[in-house]
């Protein structure tokens, strides 16, 4: 992944802090346990979703399954805003726009599977099979899910806030 365009964001009043390093960003979205995962229904409406997500290879990825409303809504619309940090007034908050692209490769899935499992120490123990995943129990050798799509997010922007210092801006 080249690196990011960086620009301090002035347009929400005088920041008291400098730019926020790509670095420091980057570490949020490597360690976050849990994003927010905005998509638009088809009438428009937004969507909000919890979800577990793992950064490799310099984007964010995530699963779904067929019937989950944020499968329905990428169908129609790939735009996509997944948010993590913090909900207080310290720390630093990481809002990343771009578009979800379904990965079915199989390489490219066993790569992200051993991911999962390595950074959720197994909690996630996904097994990939025909370009889906699928969470699998290795001690009652039976899957556990139904399939899961793994999808990738084509950055576009990234947004890291430091509440009441400054906010930086990430084009890519």
């Amino acid at each position: 992944m080249n690196e990011p365009i960086t620009k301090l964001d002035t347009r929400h009043g005088e920041p008291r802090g400098g730019v926020t390093s790509w670095e420091q960003t980057r570490q949020v979205l490597e360690t976050a346990e849990l994003f927010w995962l905005s998509t638009v229904r088809a009438d428009g409406r937004p969507h909000v979703t919890p979800l577990v997500a793992v950064w490799h290879d310099g984007t964010i990825h995530f699963t779904a399954t067929d019937t989950a409303q944020k499968t329905v809504n990428l169908r129609g619309n790939p735009h996509v805003v997944l948010t993590t940090g913090c909900n207080q007034t310290e720390g630093l908050t990481v809002v990343v726009e771009g578009d979800a692209v379904q990965i079915t490769d199989q390489d490219a899935l066993e790569r992200l599977a051993s991911v999962w499992v390595t950074k959720w120490n197994g909690s996630w123990p996904y097994q990939v099979r025909n370009g889906y995943f699928y969470l699998y129990d290795e001690d009652e050798q039976r899957v556990l899910t139904d399939s899961n799509f793994v999808f990738s997010v084509k950055l576009r922007k990234i947004f890291a806030y430091d509440i009441g210092h400054s906010q930086t801006r990430y084009l890519f």
